[in-house]
C-alpha cells in the first residue's frame, strides 16, 4: 500500500472549536435551539495519548505526510455545539430509509410538532404522507425507539419537510453513533482490536463532519457515501465494547484531526481514496488483528505519521 497523506481538519486553540452548524431557527422552531446555547464543547486535543506503531510499514513511497497537499478547514470559534464535552451530538440523515413511509414508536417514544403539539402515533404516517413543509420531532424516551421503515433508532428522530419531500434525521451522541457505525461497517464477531481500530476511524471521520457538515440540516448520511449507520440494528455488545475502550480517541496529525477514510480492502481503498488521502483496509485491519497487532498498531499501518489524541472533557 502506498503512503498517502491524511486529510486534515485544522484545529486551533479556541474553546468551542468543533461546532454543530445551527439549523434554521425558523424551520425547526426553538425545540433544540435553546439547549444548543447551554453547551459549549471544548474540542482541543490533548497531547498525543498513544503513538501509532508502524514498525513494519508496507508503504512503497518515500513521501512524508507533509509532502502532499491537505484539506484543511478552520471552523468558526463562535460555533455553538450541542452535547456534552467530549461527546457531541451528531445529526445523521437516514438517506437509506428515504422516504420514511412506515413509522412506529416503541416504549415511551412520542412525537410532537414544532409548536409542542403531540402527534398521535395513529396519525403520524398520515402527516408524513402530506407534501407540505413541516417538522415532527420524535424522542425515544427511556428504553424506547423510533422505528423508521422497520429499522429502530435511539434518541431523537426529526422528520423534516422543506417542501421537497420528507427526510428522517437521527440526532444522537457521538459515542452511541460510533458504536452503531462499527457494527454496520465490520462484522461484530471480528477481532476486538480490529473493531477498536474501526471505532477510532469512525469517530475521527464523524468529527470532521461536525465542522464540515454535508448539509445545513445534517452532518452526514447513513450510507457508505459517508459511513454506514444502522441505528440500534447494527449495535451489539462487541461494537459497544470497542467504542467504550477507545472513548474519545481520534486520529491527529500536527494538531489537526485526520479525516480517516477506509474501505473494505486495500485495492478498493487505493482505487477510491488514493487521490484524497490515507485509507484503512478493513479486511487488512482484521488480518493484522488476528496476527496479534493492537488497534493503535493497525491504525499506524494505514494512517502513516498520525498519532492518537483524546478529546478533552470537563475533567481534562
Amino acid at each position: 500500500m502506498r503512503q498517502l497523506t491524511p486529510l486534515l481538519l485544522g484545529l486551533t486553540a479556541t474553546a468551542g472549536l468543533i461546532g454543530v452548524v445551527a439549523w434554521s431557527v425558523q424551520a425547526i422552531g426553538r425545540l433544540e435551539h435553546q439547549r444548543s446555547q447551554k453547551h459549549t464543547l471544548e474540542t482541543l486535543l490533548e497531547s498525543s495519548a498513544t503513538d501509532l506503531q508502524s514498525d513494519h510499514s508496507t508503504t512503497d513511497s518515500a513521501e512524508s505526510p507533509s509532502d502532499r497537499s491537505k484539506s484543511v478547514l478552520h471552523p468558526s470559534p463562535d460555533a455553538k455545539p450541542i452535547g456534552a464535552p467530549g461527546n457531541p451530538i451528531v445529526r445523521v440523515a437516514l438517506l437509506s430509509q428515504s422516504p420514511p413511509r412506515a413509522v412506529d414508536l416503541s416504549g415511551q417514544a412520542e412525537c410532537r410538532f414544532s409548536n409542542g403539539e403531540i402527534v398521535q402515533k395513529r396519525t403520524l404516517e398520515k402527516v408524513l404522507s402530506e407534501r407540505r413543509s413541516n417538522l415532527v420531532t420524535c424522542k425515544s424516551g427511556q428504553d424506547g425507539a423510533v422505528v423508521v421503515n422497520k429499522r429502530s433508532y435511539p434518541e431523537t428522530v426529526y422528520f423534516l419537510n422543506r417542501g421537497r419531500g420528507w427526510i428522517a434525521i437521527n440526532q444522537l451522541p457521538l459515542e452511541r453513533y460510533v458504536a452503531s457505525v462499527v457494527g454496520a461497517e465490520m462484522p461484530s464477531h471480528w477481532n476486538p482490536e480490529a473493531l477498536k481500530a474501526q471505532a477510532v476511524a469512525a469517530r475521527s471521520y464523524a468529527l470532521v463532519h461536525l465542522v464540515r457538515p454535508a448539509d445545513s440540516d445534517f452532518n452526514l448520511g447513513d450510507t457508505t457515501r459517508w459511513q454506514a449507520y444502522g441505528g440500534l440494528n447494527s449495535q451489539s455488545g462487541p461494537t459497544a465494547a470497542a467504542t467504550k475502550a477507545t472513548k474519545g480517541l481520534v486520529l491527529s496529525f500536527k494538531g489537526g484531526l485526520v479525516e480517516s477514510l477506509y474501505a473494505s480492502t486495500s485495492e478498493i481503498a487505493a482505487e477510491a481514496h488514493s487521490h484524497l488521502g490515507a485509507s484503512m483496509s478493513q479486511h487488512g485491519a482484521q488480518n493484522l488483528a488476528m496476527e496479534g497487532h493492537k488497534f493503535n498498531e493497525i491504525l499506524g499501518r494505514y494512517y502513516v505519521g498520525a498519532s492518537l489524541a483524546r478529546l478533552k472533557t470537563n475533567e481534562n
